[in-house]
């Protein structure tokens, strides 16, 4: 059960006995109001709001702000129906109003919602609904006041640091079994993989001629490998992640990855398009930049930003080889890249003449749409 399900629930037995106390207090002093006949028909419309709110609060789509309203709307009725109802010297004396308690309810609903400044709207509306019913600023009132202000401002402190421990909670159940499967999964990798490609490319340096460069390859791949596992996990959420993480897996003797000291935040969704961006933009110098080109990715955190570097000292491109590119079908720039930037609400820059290699810089906005 999580903290939604445990305090709608709790709210629903604070409400009912409220009832249970307002329907009490009112048999040993109906004959006192008056107008015990509508005193008993205000009641009887308190038990039955209690029971609706008992079971559309049970759902979350039942928790919605129209509904919340009619709740705090019913509450301030039944206080101000008290002054109609009862006796004008048992109002004087400070008698307490007809739904008591109970009337707190609403208070705690909005705090439990919205968190406190919900909490705050509603004692307000409920504050002045007492006033109204007592007429003037008594000590009693006053009091009932002050733990309506308390009562919704800490609740409703309670209830955001409650889900916002229960998000952290999941999130580090979550990574911690992640981390658990990479150690597996990365003592598999080094007892086999890791060791086979390391030999590989010592034996291919060792050889020489075309055995070098697969020994080149392999080595690449050994580094990658170890880049990858010894990345920390990152769990698909709509939380932020570190976006130097998920860039650092790209490191190979071929591929320099630069970042700030400090953490680039982003959410998931926006860090994983981003690094397929950029994976696209490193194939492509593999590809069409030449045998001996390198490349360096830098990172950069622009405030409101995100500025992702990609430059490598290749062959370079004629202005309109791009635009021929997408022409002929091919759409590793126009599509993995370009259309992937856009998507996230970003640009990008394309700077290379014949010789002298190629930069892209993918400009993205830290927050938006995925």
């Amino acid at each position: 059960m999580g903290v939604e399900t445990a305090v709608w629930r709790a709210l629903a037995v604070f409400r009912l006995l409220g009832l249970v106390y307002a329907v009490g207090l009112y048999s040993l002093r109906y004959d006192e109001y008056a107008h015990p006949v509508g005193g008993w028909l205000v009641l009887a419309a308190m038990v039955a709001w209690t029971v609706v709110t008992a079971m559309v609060y049970r759902r979350p789509s039942g928790r919605t702000r129209p509904l919340l309203v009619l709740d705090l709307a019913i509450a301030a009725a039944a206080v101000l129906a008290t002054l109609f109802l009862d006796d004008p010297d048992r109002i004087a004396s400070g008698a307490a109003t007809l739904p008591a308690v109970w009337a707190a309810a609403p208070v705690l609903a909005w705090a439990i919602r919205w968190e406190w400044p919900g909490g705050l709207v509603a004692a307000t509306v409920m504050s002045a609904a007492d006033l109204i019913h007592r007429g003037r600023l008594t000590p009693t009132t006053l009091n009932n006041i002050v733990l309506l202000f308390l009562a919704g401002a800490v609740v409703g402190y309670v209830v955001a640091l409650a889900r916002r421990s229960e998000v952290a909670l999941a999130r580090a159940l979550a990574i911690t079994a992640a981390t658990r499967e990479r150690e597996r999964l990365a003592r598999s990798i080094h007892d086999g993989v890791l060791q086979v490609l390391a030999l590989v490319g010592r034996r291919g340096s060792e050889l020489g001629g075309e055995a070098a460069e697969l020994g080149r390859l392999a080595a690449e791949q050994e580094q990658s490998l170890r880049a990858m596992v010894s990345t920390p996990p990152e769990v698909a959420s709509a939380t932020e992640v570190d976006l130097r993480a998920l860039l650092t897996t790209y490191s190979s003797s071929t591929v320099t990855v630069s970042a700030p000291g400090t953490p680039v935040l982003v959410t998931y969704a926006r860090a994983r398009e981003l690094t397929a961006a950029v994976g696209a933009a490193l194939a492509n110098v593999a590809t069409h930049a030449g045998e001996r080109a390198r490349a360096w990715v830098l990172l950069e955190d622009d405030g409101d930003e995100v500025v992702v570097s990609v430059r490598d000292d290749g062959v370079g491109l004629v202005p309109e080889r791009l635009a021929e590119a997408a022409a002929e079908g091919r759409l590793g720039m126009a599509s993995s890249i370009q259309g992937r930037v856009r998507d996230l609400g970003g640009s990008v820059r394309v700077e290379s003449a014949p010789g002298q290699g190629t930069e892209l810089e993918l400009r993205v906005p830290r927050s938006g749409p995925a």
